[in-house]
């Protein structure tokens, strides 16, 4: 962490569901006058294919995942004055509406919050190395990489 700019920072990679309400209290002790976060669930449904998707498996790569959304948020609390910042992300077997992730920010104010809570959620999409396994119809593949999620993360460029 910067020596100038001490933020409470948490990040976990877990197979356990997290507790929204939970997290967003923690985020409400650091000197916080706003709170934005972003929960991330499984579609139940992809409309690319027109499919039902029964389940998703996420893979990572232990201690390089956890180092990439690190710098993520380094770089977040370098751009914009926040007190805190908590990624949690889910891997293992998920089904239909389960959490896969949550991005909580807070602020003193509420901008600061609203847009570092969206560069995470960007830059975590395109950075971090996490891999999706979608299951549909008793078949399995690989999840594509996103050319809009690469687009969004473009306007956070300097």
């Amino acid at each position: 962490m910067d020596q100038k700019k001490k933020i409470p920072v948490k990040i976990k990679i877990q197979i356990n569901d997290f507790d929204v309400s939970k997290e967003t209290k923690i985020l409400q002790e650091n000197q916080t006058g706003a709170i934005v976060s972003f929960v991330g669930v499984v579609r139940g449904f992809d409309e690319k294919i027109n499919s039902v998707i029964e389940s998703m498996t996420l893979e990572h790569y232990p201690g390089m995942t956890e180092l990439e959304i690190k710098k993520i948020v380094k770089q977040s609390y370098e751009r914009w004055d926040i007190t805190g910042a908590t990624v949690i992300h889910r891997i293992g077997k998920l089904l239909p509406t389960d959490q896969i992730v949550f991005v909580g920010v807070s602020s003193r104010h509420r901008q600061n919050a609203f847009d570092s809570c969206n560069f995470i959620m960007d830059w975590l999409k395109t950075k971090a190395p996490f891999w999706k396994v979608e299951e549909n119809e008793h078949q399995k593949k690989w999840v594509d990489y996103n050319l809009s999620d690469d687009e969004a993360a473009k306007k956070w460029s300097i």
